[in-house]
């Protein structure tokens, strides 16, 4: 087995840049640190760390070891306030990645389940999809919710339940609507000025096929990364825009918003990704089960 000792040595000296500050660091001899690196390099198999200058600098091996000890010791540094979080906190802590391609309108109303919960601290973090992927493998989030299933990666070891296929609805300002309903949906999008998803967004692919396939070419005003941002601009005349239905019930929030039709052969995919330790997680499996339930 890894000695971790062994693995910690050779951490320290790559993040000191050579053995004697490592050493004065580790309160330890020169020679003791130094020996241990070299156990370790025997146990590997391969040169870790090479003369430069009055110091050292690590290998292409070096690197790859490097990399993944700064993934176990920061995760062992936060050993100490997880335990103490967990046996003195009784709330409820669910930290949740949003990938940047999903509706937050849907995303909420997947997450309500849990909301009501006495004592729930929810943390929510929006961000690129393969970037919330390492913080899930690290553990540093409970569950992400996405567009897309993880990617087939055994070093990640994560899982993928799809939670929603959302069929579309169309929504606008009552005056554009209004005028809209003299022709049929979805010609009257023609029309009209149109708020879209951004391009990056799964949902924008279906959006796009589906106009190709009608042979619709909408007149685009408006570019969005967050669903919720668009309603807002929708709702102040800018145009129309699509939203999963899962997510349509948070549009009543919005006063002046009106329904103008239905895209039911466009459907918004969310799945739930989680690693091995999110799949215990209470409040990730009562999202997972109202979702699918």
């Amino acid at each position: 087995m890894l000695n971790y000792r062994h693995l910690h040595y050779f951490w320290v000296v790559a993040k000191e840049g050579g053995f004697a500050r490592a050493a004065e660091r580790l309160d330890m001899a020169v020679q003791t640190v130094s020996a241990q690196v070299r156990e370790l390099e025997k146990s590997l198999g391969h040169q870790l760390l090479k003369p430069a200058g009055r110091g050292v600098s690590l290998t292409d091996a070096g690197q790859a070891a490097f990399a993944r000890a700064e993934e176990i010791f920061l995760l062992g540094q936060g050993l100490a306030d997880e335990v103490r979080e967990a046996a003195t906190d009784r709330r409820a802590r669910l930290s949740v990645g949003l990938s940047d391609g999903i509706s937050k309108l849907a995303a909420h109303a997947l997450l309500e389940p849990v909301l009501a919960m006495e004592g729930l601290h929810l943390v929510c973090h929006e961000g690129e999809f393969e970037q919330l992927l390492t913080e899930l493998a690290l553990h540093h989030l409970d569950v992400v919710l996405a567009g897309q299933p993880a990617p087939r990666n055994p070093n990640l070891r994560l899982g993928s339940e799809r939670l929603a296929a959302s069929p579309v609805e169309w929504y606008g300002p009552a005056a554009l609507v209004s005028k809209a309903q003299r022709e049929r949906f979805p010609q009257s999008l023609a029309g009209l000025p149109v708020l879209l998803p951004t391009g990056h967004s799964a949902l924008r692919s279906s959006l796009d096929r589906w106009f190709d396939n009608l042979g619709l070419h909408p007149n685009l005003v408006g570019e969005f990364e967050d669903s919720a941002l668009m309603a807002v601009f929708a709702a102040r005349g800018l145009g129309v825009f699509p939203v999963s239905r899962l997510g349509a019930d948070d549009i009543g929030l919005l006063r002046g918003l009106r329904l103008l039709g239905r895209s039911d052969e466009v459907k918004e995919d969310i799945y739930a990704i989680r690693s091995r330790r999110g799949q215990h997680h209470p409040l990730v499996q009562q999202i997972v089960a109202a979702a699918q339930g």
